[in-house]
């Protein structure tokens, strides 16, 4: 799908998401034990997914109040809640893994399909430049998964 340049890096990090679930996944399929799974979860979710939740919410939803932004900002809420809630637990269940990546799943393709482009229709193209330009500055490093374990292998 074609992205206004300006959230490009956006979508991009909505790949290692989708790459993420796919992960957990795989581990699952593969009967990976879900202690294993748990550091790695905790590490998406801090280095990630937190930023990347942070960045859409003040930078690219405060542009537009509407029932599609309200949405994704409520799925953010909810898939928080399930990450603390699954990082919390003592011993952590393959259910909890699943529906994580489901949720996650689900949103970015949200966000992908209908909040992107309905933003990129309803944002002046000074609006999107303005965001693109904040975005630059603070997207160096995030691209990266370099978990060491790779347990869905």
């Amino acid at each position: 799908m074609k992205r206004h340049e300006s959230i490009v890096a956006l979508s991009r990090e909505h790949h290692f998401g989708l790459l993420f679930c796919w992960k957990i996944r795989q581990a699952l399929k593969k009967q990976v034990a879900p202690e294993r799974i748990q550091p790695y979860v905790k590490y998406f979710w801090d280095n990630h997914l937190k930023p990347h939740f942070k960045e859409e919410e003040t930078w690219l939803f405060a542009a537009l109040q509407d029932t599609l932004v309200d949405q994704a900002i409520a799925e953010h809420k909810h898939i928080e809640q399930l990450a603390n809630e699954l990082l919390a637990k003592e011993p952590v269940q393959t259910a909890d893994l699943s529906t994580l990546a489901t949720a996650v799943d689900d949103h970015i393709r949200f966000e992908e399909r209908k909040l992107f482009p309905h933003l990129e229709k309803e944002l002046s193209q000074d609006q999107l430049l303005v965001l693109g330009q904040k975005l630059q500055e603070l997207h160096p490093t995030r691209e990266k998964d370099d978990y060491p374990d790779e347990f869905w292998v």
